[in-house]
C-alpha cells in the first residue's frame, strides 16, 4: 500500500510569533535578568572613572578602578549565566 502525501497541517495549531525589533527584545531580556544590564552599566562606569582618573595622573585610585572593574566584571558574567541556568530550569 502506497502512502500518499501527508494531510494538510491546520495553521490554528501552529504557535504565531511576532517580529520583535531590537528595542522590544532588549527590554524583555532586561526584564527576564535585570543583572546583567546593571553589571554592564557599572562596569562601564567603574572603566570610565578609572581612565578619568588615570588621565589626571591618580595612579592609586586608577589602579583601585581597574581592580574594580574586574570585580565588576564577574558579577556581569555570574549574572549572565544565573540566567542562563534559571532559563534552561523554568523552560523544563
Amino acid at each position: 500500500m502506497a502512502a500518499g502525501p501527508p494531510p494538510p497541517l491546520d495553521p490554528g495549531a501552529l504557535p504565531t510569533f511576532h517580529d520583535e525589533g531590537f528595542s522590544e527584545k532588549f527590554m524583555r531580556k532586561t526584564r527576564e535578568n535585570p543583572l546583567v544590564p546593571l553589571g554592564c552599566l557599572c562596569t562601564v562606569g567603574i572603566l570610565a572613572y578609572g581612565i578619568v582618573c588615570f588621565k589626571k595622573g591618580n595612579t592609586r585610585r586608577s589602579q583601585l578602578m581597574m581592580r574594580a572593574r574586574v570585580v565588576a566584571q564577574g558579577f556581569t558574567f555570574a549574572a549572565l549565566m544565573g540566567g542562563m541556568v534559571a532559563t534552561a530550569i523554568k523552560s523544563r
